[in-house]
């Protein structure tokens, strides 16, 4: 699914951002791409986002039990005064409605962004996962709050929302054990971007079916070139890197043969991400 109006929200906010066709994106593999993706800058703005990740951090350094009532309060202020956040929670809410469940959970920090506000509008309780795997459960008003093995969670259905999915690994390493590890099950899960990078194959070995806002593909670059969000050459470049992104990348280099050079003189990422390509054998 490309919802027409969270795509113009994506490119808007700089969530999905395009790199102009000299200049491609370093991914921490060591590779190089023409996009990038920041999910979680489509609550406001790029500022915003990090502001509020610094909320998450401090609120969770802080105390975990009182962590998700502080951080739900500071994205209830942004979805009464961000136009994008709130098209982009109001639509994860009606794909909710389409399921049954009795929780909602997210996962520590960027799906906070996602799962919060809609548990919230829908009246259920909230499962915040940490990182270490620990849980707190809050009612949806995100008032009372006990840690998970205390909730009962025994034969209880979970929605999962997230961000973005890529390969599904923290569903594999952290979000379906743990939820399944209390007693519940997750047969269905949410998120506001799809990669394309083999999560829902991972998701379906899982037993997780997955339903996503919007997809990196070719008919989201096709509509971000019709709307004038990028040129003619940028998605040129996106549509060589979906169809084969070493392709890509070693194109580049050979049209652009002083670019490494050029990386490695500026310092700093840059640097460490050329000489990671050159260690990894990419270039």
């Amino acid at each position: 699914m490309n919802d027409v109006k969270v795509i113009a929200d994506l490119f808007n906010t700089n969530a999905v951002r395009v790199a102009p066709a000299d200049t491609p994106f370093w991914y921490t593999s060591g590779k190089l791409g023409p996009f990038y993706i920041n999910t979680h800058f489509i609550v406001k703005s790029e500022d915003e986002a990090n502001r509020m990740l610094k909320v998450i951090e401090e609120s969770i350094k802080e105390d975990k039990l009182t962590a998700p009532s502080k951080i739900f309060k500071e994205f209830l202020a942004l979805y009464n005064t961000s136009e994008t956040f709130k098209n982009v929670t109001d639509k994860l809410v009606e794909l909710s409605k389409e399921r049954e469940f009795d929780y909602i959970s997210g996962g520590e920090r960027r799906d906070f962004f996602f799962s919060m506000l809609p548990a919230y509008i829908l009246g259920k309780p909230h499962i915040t996962i940490f990182k270490d795997c620990s849980a707190v459960v809050t009612n949806s008003d995100f008032e009372d709050a006990r840690t998970a093995d205390k909730a009962e969670l025994e034969g209880k259905k979970i929605l999962h929302i997230a961000d973005l999915i890529t390969e599904a690994s923290s569903y594999e390493r952290a979000w379906v054990p743990v939820i399944r590890g209390f007693g519940a099950d997750i047969s269905d899960t949410l998120a506001v971007v799809d990669r394309h990078q083999n999560g829902r194959k991972v998701l379906e070995g899982l037993g997780v079916e997955m339903e996503t806002l919007a997809g990196i593909d070719k008919t989201l670059f096709d509509h971000a070139l019709e709307s004038s969000y990028i040129n003619k050459d940028q998605y040129d470049l996106v549509i060589k890197f979906l169809s084969d992104p070493d392709a890509y990348m070693k194109d580049f280099i050979a049209n652009h043969p002083t670019f490494i050079d050029d990386q490695i003189a500026l310092g700093g990422k840059a640097k460490e991400r050329a000489e990671l390509a050159i260690s990894k054998g990419f270039v």
